[in-house]
């Protein structure tokens, strides 16, 4: 049996930029997908703390280094810059995975530098 598990998130990350003009998508810092374990174009859930607003878009790479959080297309008008978003990531898992998976958390600063990396819940 298949289970759709947390598989890595981006908690209380900084909007750093909204482009309403672009086809849409999250940017992400390079440093920051690698942490999370993520992929270019693979769907997250950015969930929004200031105002409550919930989407799902998928991953673009930002330039490594740039601490760069940007809302891209219809997406941009979720947030603003400055705003704390928390990116959600799932994958599906068997039940003989599950019992030695651990999710990567992923706490950033107000700055989108990475504080800390945890992998458990």
């Amino acid at each position: 049996m298949m289970f759709e598990m947390l598989y890595s998130k981006i908690h209380r990350a900084t909007v750093t930029d909204a482009n309403l003009n672009y086809t849409g998508s999250i940017t992400i810092d390079r440093d920051l997908i690698d942490a999370a374990n993520l992929k270019i174009g693979q769907k997250v859930d950015i969930v929004n703390i200031n105002n409550g607003e919930r989407i799902s878009t998928y991953v673009i790479e930002g330039a490594r280094g740039s601490n760069t959080i940007c809302l891209n297309g219809a997406a941009a008008r979720k947030a603003q810059i400055g705003d704390k978003i928390i990116i959600i990531s799932y994958a599906m898992i068997d039940e003989k995975e599950l019992r030695d998976f651990k999710p990567a958390i992923i706490l950033v600063d107000e700055k989108n530098s990475i504080v800390k990396k945890e992998e458990s819940l």
